[in-house]
C-alpha cells in the first residue's frame, strides 16, 4: 500500500444557521434522498482521528463509512474502532474504485495541502461528493482546476472552513453585515499557535507547508468576514522565522500583512507558528466587535457593545455541525456554504502578500 509520504449565547443558533454566506454560488448535483450519507475520510493523520472521526459519532445527517490510507496499521485500528466494513476501507492506489461504492457518498480530502487537487480531481471522476480541508491547495491554478473538475463531474465541492458554518461567526458576519454598529473602520486579526514539531508537511514547501498556508487563511478569513468585502490590495507583507534550521530557505514561520478594502479600509493581519495568538478585533463607527478566541476548537466567542457574542459548544461540535450542514445541502440540492471559490479566494489572496513579501511592493489582489 502506498503511504501519503510516498505519494509526494446573545446571538444564538436559531439565528445564525439561518446566515450562510452570500457566496454560495456552486450547487450539488441532483439532490441525494438518503437518511445519512456515508463519508470517506482521505488521510487519517490528527484532524481525521481527533476531530473528524469523533465528529461523525456525533453527526446526525452523515456517518463515518469508509476510509483512505496508505498505512495498513491504520486500516486495522480504524476498521476495528469504528466498525468499517473491509471493502470501505482504501488505499492511494485503489482509491478510484470507491466509484463501485454505494455506500460512500461523500469523500473528504484531509492531505497536505500539495495533495488536494489530486485527490479532489479523483473523488470528481469518481462522481462522489467532495468535501476538501483547507487551504484548498497551493496555486490559484489548482483550485480553479479542482472547481472546473467537480463541476465537470456534476459533484459539489465544499472547503472545510468550520467557522463559517459557527453561529458567533455568524453573529459578528450579522452585525458587519447590518450596519447595526454602522461602517467598518478597520480591522486586525491575529491566528497563531507554537508548532512544536520540525519534521512535518507544515515545514515542506514541496508539501504546501508555511505559515501562511495553514494558520494564513484564518487570519485572512477574519479579516474578509470582518469587513464583509473582498480585499483590493495587499499593501504591504512581511515573511520571516524565527527557527531558520527548521523553517528554512524562505518559509514562513511568521506572517504580517496589510490589506486594502474598497472604501480605504484596512486590515492588519498576523499568523504565526512562533507563538498563540487568536483574535479578531473589528472597529466600526459605534465601537468594536472583539473576537477572542475567533477561530478555536472549543468554541469562538466575543464581545461588542450590543452585548455578548457567545453561543457555547464543545470539541468537536464545530466540525459535526459543518458535515451536517453540508449534507443537509447535498440531501436538498441546495448550494454548499462555503464553496471551492470561497477557498480559491483565499488562495489568490496568499499568493499576492508572498508577492508583495517578495518584491516589497504593493500587490494588487
Amino acid at each position: 500500500m502506498t503511504t501519503r509520504r510516498d505519494t509526494l449565547k446573545t446571538l444564538g443558533l436559531a439565528g445564525g444557521l439561518g446566515l450562510l454566506s452570500p457566496m454560495s454560488l456552486l450547487a450539488c448535483n441532483e439532490p441525494l434522498k438518503k437518511d445519512k450519507l456515508g463519508v470517506a475520510l482521505v488521510g487519517l493523520g490528527y484532524y481525521s482521528t481527533d476531530l473528524l472521526a469523533p465528529a461523525l459519532q456525533q453527526t446526525k445527517h452523515c456517518y463515518l463509512a469508509g476510509i483512505v490510507t496508505g498505512t495498513p496499521s491504520k486500516a486495522e485500528a480504524w476498521k476495528a474502532k469504528y466498525g468499517i466494513p473491509e471493502k470501505n476501507i482504501y488505499n492511494y492506489r485503489n482509491f478510484d474504485s470507491i466509484k463501485d461504492n454505494p455506500d460512500i457518498d461523500v469523500v473528504y480530502v484531509v492531505l497536505p495541502p500539495s495533495m488536494h487537487r489530486e485527490y479532489v480531481e479523483r473523488a470528481a471522476k469518481a462522481k462522489k461528493q467532495v468535501w476538501c480541508e483547507k487551504p484548498m491547495a497551493v496555486t490559484v491554478e489548482e483550485c480553479q482546476s479542482m472547481i472546473d473538475v467537480c463541476k465537470a463531474n456534476g459533484v459539489g465541492l465544499s472547503i472545510g472552513y468550520r467557522c463559517q458554518h459557527e453561529p458567533n461567526t455568524q453573529a459578528f458576519q450579522k452585525i458587519v453585515r447590518e450596519g447595526t454598529l454602522g461602517k467598518v473602520l478597520g480591522v486586525d486579526c491575529a491566528a497563531g499557535y507554537r508548532e512544536g514539531r520540525t519534521d512535518h508537511w507544515k515545514q515542506k514547501r514541496e508539501m504546501g507547508g508555511g505559515v501562511i498556508y495553514d494558520m494564513g487563511v484564518y487570519s485572512i478569513q477574519g479579516a474578509r468576514l470582518g469587513t464583509g468585502m473582498e480585499p483590493n490590495a495587499v499593501i504591504s507583507a512581511k515573511v520571516w522565522t524565527e527557527r531558520p534550521e527548521v523553517y528554512r530557505d524562505g518559509l514562513g514561520e511568521i506572517v504580517e500583512a496589510e490589506l486594502e478594502f474598497p472604501g480605504g479600509v484596512r486590515g492588519k493581519i498576523k499568523t504565526s507558528f512562533a507563538e498563540n495568538i487568536n483574535f479578531l478585533n473589528i472597529r466600526c463607527e459605534k465601537g468594536t466587535i472583539e473576537m477572542s478566541p475567533f477561530q478555536g476548537y472549543a468554541g469562538n466567542k466575543g464581545k461588542s457593545p450590543l452585548g455578548e457574542i457567545n453561543f457555547p459548544y464543545n470539541v468537536p461540535w464545530q466540525q459535526a455541525n459543518q458535515m451536517d450542514m453540508d449534507a443537509l445541502a447535498i440531501r436538498s440540492g441546495k448550494p454548499f456554504a462555503v464553496p471551492g471559490e470561497e477557498g480559491l479566494r483565499d488562495i489568490r489572496i496568499v499568493q499576492s502578500i508572498l508577492e508583495s513579501a517578495e518584491t516589497g511592493k504593493r500587490v494588487e489582489v
